[in-house]
């Protein structure tokens, strides 16, 4: 076996590392709002990386930057996804960062940090002029024609994930002021605004939907803002299959997702000028990096347009 110890899947640490690991969970959990399943996935990277650096003989008073560019290097070879490393140096970074501001170690292995490079899947985004061609498209005759359309024009709007579209209660909605509250991940609440076509398409939706549904819906369901034919909230996979449906018929060949409109809402407005800070913030992300990967996306299409129209690109 080498120097570069194989990460064990079956990782068990001291009680000492585990205090400190439940130490750093309840900070995640109390200050930072993070959600079950974020914490959990810490729990189990910190178990992970301390079981590494245990069985080489160290402790959060002497690992380096060398011995935690090991681990991450390990990860790679093993073939572990780039989403997943990038998950796991972050929490390794933020534990770090948590035991010296918590005056546990003064040891900062962090500083010299060499990361392995990663491949980042850049998402699918539409361009501007396919997001047009696709809320113009929607005929509006049907119920749920008026409905999707007022949701996909909300989707893109407003950056939402569609989560947050379905689950949208009509004390969240401020048109007046073309403002919504969204309740993200983790319980975070944020505010975003929302332009005229946007809130056109809500009300209309919302002037059909006091007509058709005002004495079907429980008292249950009255405050979703989106329901189904049958007075209940609609679920992801019916609102995905009708995007689905509309995408395949106005022509656009990618492979679009809900969350494709949320890739392109931040995507566009990078490449208009917005501050990547309030990008973030538009979208909910507690980490600044997860927002970088919108300016990498405009970047690569810049480099595709380039290829294509320079007569020696």
């Amino acid at each position: 076996m080498s120097n570069s110890q194989v990460v064990q899947k079956n990782s068990v640490v001291t009680n000492s590392n585990m205090a400190l690991i439940d130490q750093f969970l309840k900070f995640l959990q109390f200050e930072k709002g993070l959600s079950k399943n974020t914490i959990l996935a810490y729990r189990n990277d910190l178990i992970q990386y301390l079981s590494f650096i245990e069985k080489r003989g160290l402790n959060i008073n002497n690992v380096t930057s060398n011995d935690i560019s090991d681990f991450l290097w390990e990860l790679k070879n093993n073939n572990l996804k780039s989403s997943s490393i990038y998950r796991k140096t972050s929490c390794i970074v933020q534990f770090h960062k948590f035991l010296i501001v918590e005056d546990v170690t003064h040891n900062d292995p962090i500083e010299l940090l060499t990361r392995p490079k990663l491949y980042h899947k850049l998402p699918t985004v539409l361009t501007v002029e396919e997001v047009d061609k696709l809320l113009n498209f929607i005929p509006q005759k049907k119920v749920n024609d008026i409905r999707n359309k007022a949701m996909l024009e909300l989707m893109y709007a407003a950056g939402l994930r569609v989560s947050e579209v379905i689950n949208l209660k009509l004390e969240d909605l401020n048109l007046e002021s073309r403002f919504i509250r969204i309740k993200g991940k983790g319980g975070k609440e944020r505010i975003v605004p929302i332009g005229e076509k946007c809130v056109q398409a809500i009300k209309e939706w919302l002037n059909l939907r006091n007509k058709k549904f005002a004495k079907k819906l429980s008292l249950e369901n009255r405050n979703y803002v989106f329901i189904s034919k049958l007075a209940r909230p609609i679920s992801r996979v019916e609102f995905w299959s009708q995007m689905k449906n509309y995408v395949r018929q106005v022509g656009i060949q990618k492979n679009v997702s809900p969350h494709t409109l949320r890739h392109s809402f931040a995507t566009h407005m990078l490449k208009y000028g917005a501050d990547l800070r309030i990008v973030q913030e538009l979208l909910g992300h507690s980490d600044i990096s997860t927002t970088q990967i919108y300016t990498q996306v405009d970047r690569q299409q810049l480099k595709s347009v380039h290829k294509k129209y320079h007569p020696r690109g």
